[in-house]
């Protein structure tokens, strides 16, 4: 798993285009003289590393320049950022806003005070186009505060002001109201963090008085229910409804943040990341829901809308969309069983994740390293499983998600388990206990795993299989439970047990199962 360098100056210019980088050069070449450019040496030398090392970074600057390393540091991030800033400044509405506001700013400290109204008023447009709301109430409020301290011509213009004032109070309740929504968005993923699934009636109870306690405050004047205000609304149903294992309901605010997409398809070229998560989200529910014909429709729209865009994607864009596309690509291998021809779309991830290093979060990393693994294990390949599980068993990161984290130590015991290695086995088996014990988010799944995995130590083969056979009821019991069988999702240890009484691996066995309808 890639190492992330704490230097935020190397950080950036490892993740800079060749474009970009050329870019760059142009720009200083032409804004500068010789003697200022004295960074550009810094920037050579960082481009050249592969991993930062402050000692080696010296030795390569020029003498003179080495005890002024923090200012050049310093210098060169911020003459990087004004850089791409004049490169990407199409590409981002609100940067383009932001130069016309300043613009509109000069001209006024200029004294040109209605040449400022006048570019303010199509600035206007363009920010409520593209539904820029903070960026809409700012150029209100500097017309208004021209109008305040200066005679203009406005006041010849019936009802000029009476509109502007009326416009002014209506941008800022919407303002008002796409941060209260964006706010409870935030705060019941929090409570998902802090509490996960609502599984219990006390917990459900819990759950809707706290959502309750979240709603924001009646508004003076009603919102007319801008873009961001209903994107919010539809992500903080959505995790209220996934909180509470209600996976139809979530699926429908999912489908609805789409929806609203299409119904805007300004936004998606405007904001694709927020496009790209409310694909992966209902697709995240079609999996759990096991929408087989579904799931294959919006992955196919994922995915053109990604090879239709990725000449315009942003590098963070293009982050975003790896990195919920390869877990969608690999999702469906999941969803269709289909364990053997996995390893296309597994080779072509592991590429990705070497080309963007440490730019991806660990998180998800291991999320990848869990589904390799995975595959692996149903191919009956159970020390290459061993391997990839290692990347996650050795990584201090601590998990956001427990139950893949149980998961992961559940399947690698039941590596050990096909390998025979029982010494190593019972040792494993009793930190997963232990673990279990102090955790919070543990499911029926993981305990009767480890329970079953116990009771077979020590035990003949003979005596193995008639334990396997024992817990195989309980083990399909869990397929009717929604938490359970979401659990069952990422580790099918109901199949597995089928399969393994029938002397076959994981991915033999799924052959012979009927795809979900």
């Amino acid at each position: 798993m890639p190492t992330v360098s704490k230097d935020q100056l190397f950080r950036l210019i490892k993740s800079l285009s060749k474009a970009e980088k050329r870019h760059f050069r142009l720009y200083v070449n032409r804004t500068m003289s010789t003697q200022e450019r004295k960074f550009i040496l810094l920037f050579d030398a960082l481009d050249k590393l592969s991993e930062y090392d402050e000692k080696e970074l010296i030795q390569r600057l020029p003498s003179s320049e080495r005890s002024h390393l923090p200012h050049l540091k310093r210098h060169l991030f911020r003459q990087l950022l004004t850089s791409m800033r004049l490169m990407h400044i199409q590409r981002h509405i609100d940067i383009q806003i932001r130069e016309q506001l300043d613009f509109a700013r000069i001209l006024y400290s200029k004294g040109l005070y209605m040449e400022s109204l006048r570019l303010l008023e199509r600035v206007k447009l363009t920010a409520e186009e593209h539904h820029q709301d903070i960026l809409h109430l700012e150029v209100l409020e500097f017309q208004k505060f021209i109008e305040a301290r200066h005679i203009t011509r406005s006041r010849q213009v019936s009802r000029k002001m009476d509109k502007l004032l009326l416009d002014a109070t209506q941008r800022s309740e919407v303002t008002l109201a796409a941060s209260e929504l964006s706010n409870l968005n935030i705060q019941i993923q929090g409570y998902y963090i802090d509490h996960g699934h609502a599984k219990t009636p006390e917990e459900v109870e819990r759950l809707h008085t706290a959502w309750l306690n979240m709603q924001p405050l009646p508004k003076r004047v009603e919102s007319v229910g801008t873009f961001f205000e209903k994107v919010n609304r539809f992500q903080a149903h959505m995790w209220y409804n996934y909180i509470r294992l209600n996976l139809a309901a979530a699926r429908e605010n999912a489908a609805e943040w789409v929806a609203l997409f299409r119904l805007n398809p300004k936004m998606r070229e405007k904001d694709p990341d927020l496009y790209i998560r409310g694909l992966y989200y209902l697709l995240i529910f079609c999996f759990l829901l096991d929408d087989v014909a579904d799931y294959r429709r919006y992955l196919e729209e994922f995915g053109g809308f990604v090879v239709a865009m990725k000449d315009v994607f942003m590098p963070g864009t293009e982050l975003v969309a790896f990195q919920y596309l390869s877990l969608a690509s690999l999702n469906r291998h999941l969803l269709e069983r289909s364990f053997l021809s996995a390893a296309q779309d597994v080779e072509r991830v592991k590429k990705g994740l070497h080309d963007y290093g440490d730019r991806l979060d660990d998180h998800r990393t291991m999320l990848f390293y869990y589904k390799f693994a995975y595959f692996k294990f149903a191919q009956g390949d159970y020390q290459g499983a061993l391997d990839e599980l290692d990347e996650i068993l050795q990584s201090r990161t601590n998990f956001l998600r427990e139950d893949i984290h149980y998961n992961a130590h559940l399947l690698e015991l039941l590596c050990r388990y096909q390998l025979e290695q029982f010494m190593l086995l019972d040792y494993r088996l009793t930190a997963l206990q232990r673990l279990l014990n102090k955790g919070r988010e543990v499911s029926r799944l993981q305990r009767i795993g480890a329970t079953m995995l116990r009771r077979s130590l020590g035990r003949p083969t003979a005596e193995r299989r008639l334990i396997l056979q024992q817990f195989l009821p309980e083990l399909q019991q869990l397929r009717e439970d929604p938490y359970e069988c979401k659990s069952l999702k990422y580790l099918d240890l109901a199949a597995w047990v089928e399969a393994l009484l029938r002397n076959q691996t994981l991915a033999e066995y799924a052959v012979l199962i009927p795809e979900p309808s």
